[in-house]
């Protein structure tokens, strides 16, 4: 618990700008005209890779030196072309928000309007209109128009939302933190197994962690309103589990075998978010 303050505490004093740890994500590049490395100051030999550049800051660096550049990687909206499929920290320090905005106006307008929509996050929307509001975010960003007069089923919000979290290259609950969480929902005390599960948390990258933290949230709010929606959060776990968390390894057994623990997962946060997060 007081980790989780800590943290907290820590995430708060950084609302104006969110101080979230990116590595640079290099590639080797092809200088033409003379280069010098912005790491160590000097000249860039050869015709042809003569080192690497950041493709979402614009660093441009010696290979050598690029092991030693700090995780200080601010990306540039320029270079940033799509909001869904971007990874979710790169995403955020682009547009220097704490969480991905298409998370935050999506809830806005479930809660909004669609907390008592029966079977919510469970009932799909039609394919080409999630498609539509996927489209509107990667276009406009955080101006996209989701409201009702656009958009009246709430089920195309809810799988527009579902679909950002599916299409991320690094799942919320990341490929590092995904074997520890499971063998965290294994262990059959509940005090016990809630303690790992706060522990896991705190292996999460901020971005991450703080996205996790207002989802839950949400999804508490939502199982508050269950006698309308028929959504607990058993339920609930079950659409969000392969959504949120998926195995390292693309293997159909792992993931069929983990599925009642990814679905027990998020029943926990959503259960523990106050305890939890």
């Amino acid at each position: 618990q007081i980790t989780s303050l800590v943290r907290r505490a820590a995430l708060t004093q950084n609302d104006n700008h969110f101080n979230y740890e990116k590595a640079h994500n290099f590639k080797v590049h092809t200088f033409r005209g003379p280069h010098w490395c912005e790491y160590c100051a000097n000249f860039m030999w050869g015709l042809i890779a003569q080192g690497v550049r950041c493709s979402d800051c614009g660093l441009n660096v010696h290979k050598q030196c690029s092991k030693y550049v700090p995780n200080d990687c601010q990306p540039d909206l320029k270079r940033i072309k799509r909001v869904y499929c971007c990874d979710l920290t790169t995403l955020v320090k682009a547009h220097n928000t704490q969480r991905p905005m298409v998370v935050d106006s999506c809830i806005r307008e479930i809660e909004a309007r669609g907390l008592k929509s029966e079977g919510l996050y469970r009932v799909s929307g039609f394919t080409e209109h999630i498609e539509d509001v996927k489209m509107a975010f990667d276009r406009d960003g955080d101006k996209a128009d989701i409201s009702a007069s656009i958009y009246p089923d709430i089920n195309i919000i809810a799988g527009a939302l579902k679909l950002y979290f599916r299409d991320l290259p690094i799942p919320v609950i990341t490929y590092d933190t995904y074997p520890k969480f499971i063998e965290a929902a294994k262990i059959s005390n509940p005090d016990e197994r809630l303690e790992a599960i706060h522990e896991v948390l705190m292996l999460l990258p901020a971005a991450h962690y703080e996205t996790l933290r207002y989802l839950m949230i949400h999804l508490k709010k939502v199982t508050l309103h269950e006698k309308e929606n028929f959504m607990n959060a058993e339920n609930l776990g079950i659409v969000f589990g392969p959504t949120l968390m998926r195995p390292p390894e693309d293997s159909t057994l792992a993931t069929l075998n983990d599925m009642r623990y990814q679905k027990l997962i998020v029943q926990i946060l959503i259960e523990n978010e106050d305890v939890l997060f």
